[in-house]
């Protein structure tokens, strides 16, 4: 079943200590679709300059991703340039051009507008609401936001967390949002106000999943080499949505399944530049890594309750 993802389409400018990549496909949108589309077909709608090299996204056309949604104009794409500091935790902005996105009005074709699934990226949550206005009656929402909106468009995103079932976030921002340094506390204060999942993503050290009654966290998968971490959040909700949409379910098996398929996709983007390394991936090396994922966290509890005379 098709995933509709709204969301930015960019061209990225990266530096890390080992290497840098100029004007590279980038953005929330991208980096989901580019993980989503090796689970299930993906919707995708945006905006582009005229500089945009749309050739490069045949990848996800033959992996049957419908891109009518995205729209051309006149202009300049999207642009940010970073720097990754040693240790890859942290970055400094060296550019940011909005260019065509600075007007960004979403218009979801007539055929989107049935999707059940629908991933709103990192954009105003004004924009999102839009966006949901223009749907009909989808089974399952996400939502990513960011610091930037939770401090200056609180007031629309506070009011969207009522139409969204599953909100994604990092530590940080669920923190800020709730305005609660304890992340149990802060997802309970988030899921109070909407939506019946809360995951938080936590880098390199995972991300943990609340819900009414119970959680699940999932590890950060160990890896040797991380070239570039730009991205892997929204990799991680295109393994995620993806895995939900080909199940076609909410059961909490397949919940905490697509939690760990995230985590596989995110580890895998951090592996090269941009979407370089999901562009080439195969279902084989996905599964592989599932696997590797299992074997590191499955263990047989021996519970000994002592008789008390």
């Amino acid at each position: 079943m098709s995933i509709l993802c709204v969301g930015s389409i960019a061209l990225d400018s990266v530096e890390t200590p080992f290497a840098k990549a100029e004007r590279v496909l980038g953005g929330s949108a991208v980096f989901f679709a580019s993980a989503a589309t090796l689970f299930a077909p993906v919707r995708l709608v945006g905006v582009v300059g005229d500089d945009y090299p749309l050739d490069d996204l045949d990848f996800l056309t033959n992996r049957g991703a419908d891109l009518s949604g995205i729209e051309q104009r006149e202009g300049k794409s999207f642009f940010w340039a970073g720097r990754y500091h040693s240790d890859l935790s942290g970055r400094d902005t060296l550019a940011t051009e909005l260019g065509v996105f600075a007007d960004f009005q979403p218009k979801i074709p007539e055929p989107f507008r049935q999707s059940r699934y629908v991933f709103l990226g990192n954009i105003d949550p004004v924009l999102q609401h839009d966006v949901l206005d223009q749907v009909e009656s989808p089974e399952v929402i996400a939502c990513d936001t960011m610091n930037y909106w939770i401090e200056g468009g609180r007031e629309s995103l506070v009011s969207l967390l009522d139409r969204v079932h599953i909100l994604m976030v990092n530590d940080e921002e669920a923190r800020q949002l709730a305005d609660e340094p304890n992340l149990l506390r802060a997802s309970r204060w988030i899921r109070e106000r909407g939506p019946d999942i809360v995951v938080v993503k936590k880098g390199e050290h995972g991300a943990i999943l609340f819900a009414d009654d119970w959680l699940f966290h999932v590890p950060g998968f160990p890896l040797e080499e991380v070239f570039d971490p730009t991205g892997a959040g929204d990799a991680f909700a295109g393994g995620f949505m993806g895995h939900i949409a080909a199940a076609g379910s909410l059961d909490t098996d397949d919940i905490r399944r697509a939690m760990v398929y995230g985590s596989v996709m995110g580890s895998y983007a951090v592996e090269r530049f941009s979407v370089d390394r999901l562009i080439d991936l195969i279902p084989d090396a996905i599964e592989e890594r599932m696997l590797g994922f299992h074997q590191m966290t499955a263990f047989e509890a021996l519970v000994q309750v002592e008789e008390r005379v």
